[in-house]
């Protein structure tokens, strides 16, 4: 019988820290909280076609085309053919790589934990400035007019969320209504879930929502290409940085290749590319990819994590 994932989320109280063992099929001898790579030579792929996806944040359709020229430079790195695999959901492409139908991909900052524990993921890379500066910020956003001018005043009404998975679109918010203004999901306020972060800003912004909690940078380059006017949104709350979108393989990836894939990040050429036209609209403007490591970077997404009790189980 197929595994499938689920994401325990306890609303109503603060539960003890939890920790995020991976599932037994992995190990991690190392300590360094990502999946080993086999000790068996016979458990690793080497695929005629390399399946690369990003976090379907937006339109795939759009990003089918923003992410076209690293496609082909993959390919060219890797000596793969190099397929582009659009993703409706964070649950979908998370299946998609633990079931081995993914084999590089870009996951977002909330389901990173998810996917390093769940199906193998690998996090490597980072989009970053030149000169070493990334993230972004949780934003809640209301509409001008809706009555919200404060996050207290989003009590007894809805609050859009995109999906459980999500660490601005759902987790660090969540966490702040329940810790810092006492206001219980549910209880307090409605939670609905939109399912990505671009509808709920177009949901917010054509008054569908009263609310909602969002990623900044997807509003920013939103509102770049003209999908969103900045005059329909209105900003109630602005967290602290958060680590971006991360970049990896997954954990049985043949070493030689999965070497190469890593080559291939960190050799892309960012001038002048379809990357580099829509990810230098995100402030700070995104112009490479920087190293990183799963377990310095995704510490504060770790924590807020076990401080809103989630656990993650693979099954």
């Amino acid at each position: 019988m197929k595994r499938r994932l689920f994401v325990t989320v306890a609303f109503a109280a603060l539960l003890p820290a939890l920790a995020f063992a991976m599932d037994p099929r992995y190990k991690d001898a190392d300590g360094d909280l990502v999946a080993d790579p086999p000790t068996n030579p016979a458990e690793f792929v080497d695929p005629p076609v390399l399946v690369f996806s990003y976090t379907p944040v937006e339109d795939p359709a759009v990003y089918a085309k923003v992410w076209d020229g690293f496609v082909q430079h993959l390919a060219k790195v890797t000596g793969k053919r190099v397929q582009f695999f659009p993703v409706q959901s964070n649950a979908a492409q998370i299946e998609a790589m633990r079931a081995g139908r993914l084999h590089v991909a870009g996951f977002n900052t909330g389901s990173n934990p998810l996917a390093v524990a769940c199906a193998g993921f690998v996090p490597f890379a980072m989009m970053a400035s030149k000169d070493g500066r990334f993230g972004y910020e949780m934003e809640i956003i209301t509409y001008p007019g809706s009555g919200i001018e404060k996050i207290e005043d989003i009590r007894g009404k809805k609050l859009a969320f995109s999906a459980e998975t999500s660490n601005s679109g759902y987790k660090a918010p969540a966490a702040l209504l329940r810790d810092q203004y006492k206001m219980e999901a549910g209880k307090d306020y409605t939670p609905v879930f939109s399912g990505k972060h671009d509808n709920t800003i177009l949901g917010v912004a054509n008054k569908d929502y009263p609310a909602g909690a969002i990623a900044n940078s997807v509003k920013v380059r939103m509102e770049a290409r003209g999908a969103v006017k900045p005059e329909q949104t209105r900003v109630i709350y602005k967290s602290q940085t958060f680590p971006t979108t991360g970049y990896g393989h997954v954990y049985n990836l043949k070493p030689e290749l999965a070497a190469k894939v890593k080559e291939a990040f960190f050799s892309f050429d960012w001038e002048g590319s379809e990357l580099a036209k829509e990810f230098n609209k995100s402030e700070p403007p995104q112009e490479k990819f920087m190293p990183i490591t799963y377990k310095q970077y995704w510490q504060v997404v770790r924590d807020i994590d076990k401080a809103m009790g989630v656990s993650y189980a693979c099954k």
